[in-house]
């Protein structure tokens, strides 16, 4: 049984090991491609934002400062406990009456973290209440 894990381990880890292998010269190919589309002068360079963005952990914070009101909401639900469903209702009550410029802008926010043109938001007048 312990021959037949380990086994499975190197496999895995064998596997693994190839695929970053072929990551890294797909990498190098799509990087040469570029730059051959550099000097030709049809694309402008980009390759420092997108290397810039490798070591930025603010992505992942947003989204777990995202993720926490549903995980709140989830624990008050699963957890049977009716003051806990209250505090939760109280809170998506007040987060709800939040002003529309604070909407719009942690939506901005969080939209070009991302990288998603959050400007659209303004245009479209904020988001909408229900």
């Amino acid at each position: 049984m312990w021959f037949g894990l380990a086994r499975m381990a190197l496999k895995t880890g064998s596997h693994i090991y190839q695929n970053r292998q072929k990551t890294k010269a797909a990498m190098s190919d799509a990087a040469l491609m570029h730059a051959e589309r550099m000097a030709r002068g049809e694309e402008t360079y980009q390759g420092k934002l997108l290397e810039s963005r490798d070591k930025d952990y603010k992505d992942e914070f947003v989204l777990v400062i995202i993720s926490a009101p549903i995980i709140v909401l989830a624990w008050g639900v699963f957890s049977d406990d009716p003051v806990m469903m209250q505090k939760v209702e109280l809170f998506f009550h007040h987060f709800g009456s939040l002003p529309i410029w604070f909407q719009t802008l942690w939506i901005t926010v969080v939209a070009s973290i991302f990288g998603i043109k959050g400007t659209q938001v303004f245009r479209n007048g904020g988001p909408k209440k229900k």
